[in-house]
């Protein structure tokens, strides 16, 4: 059964104005705008712990909150739910769905295929200038743990993962990860508050660098595999602290 939590709601957004010379879009192409603004917002909720798992998501709440009908709000909803970040009962309401614990493995192994075989171009051709990127990337990580902002060094550690992608020659092969990895994502964001935990991440990102730098591909595919393997025993240590935020499965394997 779905947890009986009341939404506190959240700020209004304000729809931009739209100049006068500016003929305004056909209904229908405000609804599709309008969907995808609240799909990428909740999405983004969701993914960070904004909203947290099992966290109701009132439709009429959202739909003031960005003056629109309930239409494209139901529109974002279904798109969330065919992700598997929210869950929808028909009799009970809409609420923040689980992690679910018994994926990860699989999405984890997906991630580190596509990863490992990126690192590995970015390992065989990068020139000085692109190691040169990598390394501003990784001073940008030690400047937002200095700072103790973790959704800054979520955004760097984004950043650093696209440029690998990007140095590789492959850069489509990011947004694929990015989709595969959505409810790791959700555990990332729970383990980064963690004392030392960036700095962790931080030192693992290093060695990488230091083997695409050096160019030895088998090293670096090495290091990014060490990186990511690392996350899946930290998710274990999370699952235990949060049960109420993870659906019941066996540990991790």
């Amino acid at each position: 059964m779905p947890p009986d939590q009341i939404l506190t709601g959240q700020a209004a957004v304000a729809p931009a104005a739209v100049p006068a010379a500016v003929k305004p879009p056909r209904a229908s192409q405000r609804g599709t705008t309008a969907a995808a603004a609240i799909y990428r917002d909740l999405r983004a909720d969701i993914v960070s712990l904004a909203r947290k798992p099992g966290d109701p998501i009132v439709e009429k709440l959202v739909a003031e909150a960005f003056g629109v009908s309930r239409t494209p709000v139901r529109e974002a909803v279904l798109r969330l739910a065919d992700e598997g970040l929210v869950e929808v009962f028909p009799q009970s309401g809409t609420f923040v769905a689980r992690i679910p614990i018994a994926a990860l493995p699989e999405a984890n192994l997906i991630r580190k295929t596509l990863e490992q075989a990126t690192v590995r171009f970015a390992a065989e051709r990068a020139t000085r200038s692109q190691v040169a990127a990598l390394q501003a990337n990784l001073e940008r990580q030690r400047e937002v743990d200095a700072s103790g902002c973790a959704d800054g060094f979520h955004q760097a550690d984004e950043a650093f993962h696209a440029l690998i992608a990007d140095i590789a020659g492959y850069p489509g092969f990011w947004p694929i990860t990015q989709q595969v990895k959505v409810q790791i994502d959700r555990c990332r964001h729970m383990t980064l508050p963690y004392p030392g935990r960036l700095a962790t991440v931080i030192a693992e990102h290093e060695a990488i660098v230091a083997a695409i730098a050096d160019h030895d591909p088998d090293r670096a595919v090495k290091a990014l595999g060490d990186h990511i393997d690392g996350l899946l025993l930290t998710i274990d240590d999370m699952r235990h602290a949060t049960p109420l935020y993870f659906s019941p499965a066996e540990a991790l394997t």
